[in-house]
């Protein structure tokens, strides 16, 4: 007879600490890896095990599919030795019927599995497959309400019969938040070893009283690994300003172990910190022309003030985003030339026309159907370019003169193309899931400066002037900021190339790693106990150490050397021993970034999918939501 024992994945694991909410901390018995987890939740300890124990896997897998077989009702009989035989297997004049009933089975709704037996919730491959849902409900922010849908619950009835449907309670209060506690225990960890951060602020405005912070820390690992990781994402209702988020940052930063460690702060003030925005009229059919008319609605009103993020008094250690700071140069340059929008109309309309008449085999890939990153300026300003390369085609293949672009819209757009061409460049460095140092900001300022003194455009003067404007107003001081100076001076493919004056700026430098360098100095720090050198080699002459460097001799040797393209981070970790001083200060200035944060990308994303007439997503649910899917990388890698 079968044993009735239950076969459990803690058998493999020895519980040290059991606390509230059915939490657990237990050790590996094969390598004493700790792991964090809840009762109810063993995903975690099924994929180490199937990790770093392949054979103790199986066996597991071996004893939960016998102890299976065992409880189906005359599916497997005993054999007096003890081994498990399969059943007999039907013969050729039921397997017609027996199909035919399979498959009524598995299309009913009650969920029965037409007499298969159901997988245990401790059963590894049931813990699998819910967390590959989980997975999928945070990767693409889905409701969780579709784990309780039919067509959902019909597909894994389909692929799997034995796995048991989660319910949306269960996925809502357990599953998820079990997530969100193993990344909150894999950040912390994290932020125990980096010796300092940097912060990112974003605020999110989902409703005319409501709205999200998420703040976003960045830190560089003890091999120069740059890493990012959401620390918080929550719900602030009633008026945004700095006396709400403040109290919000500092708890948040104490709960983390980090408030002595940050280096600076990235914030653009109380406001919606979202900088996207489209080029004036130029509106293309893509399906999401709602979402559209919601971002312009929003930026009327969100960082206009000067360099943005004056409210928030977080003293010197504030830095406004360069990513920001950028996009909304563009924008104050084409609000003042209004004409422009007539040009870009016009184009928008023509392009649409093409788009819905002529089949998509004869047009270009990139002239197809319009996607939804083509909300942002720099998208559509590639669209206008194309548009532009191929017109006289499109002209031919769409047979409308009348809709075509005239010579004075086609002279307009081209200097409008060429005299943001530099900023579309930036712009785009800046954008996506890598981090970009912000040693990248004043080079950029310095091009674009340099690219408008040089130009000399007849339709676009106004746009000229405007762009430069906005570009002394908003930018112009990160010429002389300590911070960024001190950044691109380190940052060994600009060193200091790019300056007119390299003795004021080598000053800086000098001051600025003073103020943040090694405590005490390496010239002051005891030196480690030489080496005891083997008697077999003892004839030879002992090698004499390496006198200690002042900083002055160390950033002179370092500005010496010819600039390299290596990465930064690569090359301070190959450098670190001969610049130890220099070395410190850049694993600080490289953890603050110049682009966009993950969250502020899924802040936009949420903004377009979680809307009231599309799902209804409880405030908390949601904040579960953005926090797990900005995290991911933390949890699965």
């Amino acid at each position: 007879m079968a044993s009735h024992s239950r076969v459990s994945i803690l058998d493999y694991f020895n519980i040290v600490f059991e606390g509230e909410n059915g939490k657990i901390e237990s050790n590996c018995k094969a390598c004493g890896t700790r792991i964090q987890a809840k009762r109810t939740v063993t995903s975690n300890f099924v994929t180490h095990l199937k990790r770093k124990h392949q054979a103790m896997y199986d066996e597991f897998v071996k004893k939960k599919d016998i102890k299976r077989e065992a409880y189906s009702s005359g599916g497997v009989h005993l054999a007096p030795s003890g081994r498990a035989e399969p059943p007999a297997r039907p013969s050729h004049s039921h397997s017609h019927s027996h199909t035919h009933s399979l498959s009524l089975s598995l299309g009913t709704g009650g969920g029965g599995g037409g007499g298969v037996a159901k997988f245990e919730r401790g059963d590894p491959r049931q813990a699998i497959i819910s967390e590959a849902i989980a997975k999928m409900i945070i990767r693409d922010l889905q409701p969780v309400r579709i784990v309780e849908s039919e067509g959902f619950r019909e597909l894994l009835r389909l692929l799997e019969p034995r796995y048991t449907p989660e319910s949306r309670k269960y996925v809502q209060q357990q599953l998820l938040p079990g997530y969100a506690y193993q990344a909150q225990l894999a950040s912390k960890q994290a932020l125990q070893a980096a010796e300092s951060c940097s912060v990112t602020l974003d605020v999110w405005r989902s409703g005319p009283a409501s709205g999200y912070l998420g703040v976003t820390c960045h830190f560089i690992t003890s091999d120069w690994q740059i890493k990012s990781a959401l620390l918080a994402c929550l719900r602030l209702s009633g008026p945004r300003t700095a006396e709400r988020i403040l109290p919000e940052y500092d708890e948040i930063s104490r709960a983390h172990g980090i408030a002595g460690k940050v280096f600076r702060v990235v914030a653009d003030g109380g406001s919606d910190s979202r900088a996207s925005f489209r080029l004036p009229g130029f509106c293309l059919q893509s399906g999401d022309e709602e979402e559209e008319e919601e971002e312009d609605e929003d930026e009327e009103g969100s960082g206009d003030e000067e360099g943005g993020g004056e409210g928030l008094c977080l003293g010197p250690r504030r830095v406004a985003c360069f990513a920001r700071s950028l996009a909304r140069c563009v924008r104050d340059g084409l609000r003042a030339s209004p004409p422009l929008a007539l040009a870009l109309t016009k184009a928008a309309c023509f392009l649409n026309y093409v788009r819905a008449t002529v089949a998509p085999e004869k047009l270009q890939p990139a002239l197809g159907r319009a996607p939804a990153g083509e909300r942002r300026w720099n998208a559509q300003l590639k669209a206008v370019r194309r548009l532009l390369e191929a017109a006289d085609f499109l002209e031919d293949v769409a047979g409308r003169r009348d809709l075509a672009l005239g010579a004075f819209e086609k002279a307009a757009l081209r200097e409008l193309v060429e005299l943001l061409e530099p900023f579309e460049e930036a712009t785009d460095m800046v954008e996506g899931d890598k981090h970009v140092p912000v040693s990248l900001a004043l080079p950029c300022v310095l091009g674009l400066r340099k690219h408008l003194a040089e130009s000399a455009p007849r339709q676009c003067a106004g746009l000229l002037g405007s762009l430069a404007q906005a570009l002394d107003r908003r930018l112009a001081r990160l010429l002389e900021d300590p911070l960024h100076v001190t950044a691109t001076a380190l940052d060994p493919q600009f060193k200091l190339s790019w300056s007119s004056s390299r003795e004021q700026h080598r000053q800086v430098v000098l001051e600025e790693v003073s103020q943040h360098g090694p405590s005490p100095p390496p010239s002051q720090a005891p030196r480690p106990p030489p080496c005891k050198r083997s008697k077999l080699f003892s004839f030879m002459r002992p090698r004499p150490a390496a006198p200690a460097r002042s900083l002055e001799q160390e950033l002179a040797a370092y500005l010496h050397e010819d600039p390299t393209d290596e990465d930064p981070l690569h090359y301070w970790r190959r450098k670190a021993a001969d610049f130890p001083q220099l070395a410190h200060v850049a694993k600080r200035v490289f953890t603050v970034p110049a682009t966009s944060t993950p969250v502020e990308r899924i802040f936009g994303t949420v903004g377009r999918i979680a809307r009231p007439e599309r799902c209804q997503l409880l405030p908390r649910n949601l904040e579960t939501l953005i926090y797990l899917k900005a995290n991911y990388r933390l949890l699965w890698t």
